[in-house]
Formats: C-alpha cells, sequence, structure tokens
C-alpha cells in the first residue's frame, strides 16, 4: 500500500484575505461552535488556527490551537464555550488546574 500525502494549494492567491495577521484559507468554522468541538478539528485537519465565520459566513477573526489549549486547562473552563465567547474577550492568565 502507497501513502499518499494531500498538499493544500491556492488557486488565486489574490483571492486569500488576511484575518489577525494570518492567511483565511484555513479551515473556516461558525462562531457557535464550542472550544471542545473546535480542538477536535484543529486535530483532524492538523492546523494550529481556525477561521471563524458569523451566521452569515462572514469572517470573525481567527483562533489558535495555543489560545484554546490554555482557555481549556484554566479553571474558569466549561465545555458549554463557544468560539463567538473566546473571540470577545481577552484572555487574562487563570490559574492553571493541577
Amino acid at each position: 500500500m502507497t501513502s499518499t500525502q494531500t498538499q493544500r494549494r491556492v488557486t488565486d492567491p489574490a483571492s486569500t484575505t488576511v484575518v489577525d495577521g494570518m492567511e483565511a484559507y484555513g479551515p473556516r468554522v461558525c462562531d457557535d461552535m464550542t472550544v471542545e468541538v473546535a480542538l477536535a478539528v484543529m486535530a483532524g485537519a492538523r492546523v494550529e488556527y481556525l477561521t471563524v465565520c458569523d451566521g452569515d459566513d462572514q469572517s470573525t477573526g481567527s483562533i489558535t490551537l495555543a489560545r484554546l489549549a490554555v482557555l481549556r486547562a484554566s479553571s474558569t473552563y466549561t465545555d458549554r464555550i463557544r468560539l463567538r465567547d473566546v473571540l470577545g474577550s481577552r484572555l487574562r492568565p487563570v490559574p492553571v488546574r493541577g
């Protein structure tokens, strides 16, 4: 059995937009997605960030794996937190559960 590798290619580089300093041709997800699901999508897609869109499929920002990992490790984390909640707030350092 031969292994294959897929490569993401941008057909028209001029059509990509920049969201928070990153090219927005990666996975696009809705802002009502939970942090848990977003982390699973990132793991499955093997990406470090997601482009977050509102209900009208307009980009509202991007979220990084590192930012979600910090949030998930915090004592204030619940499995009901949505990406729109994370984008609308500044994460302050919080004690990590031990």
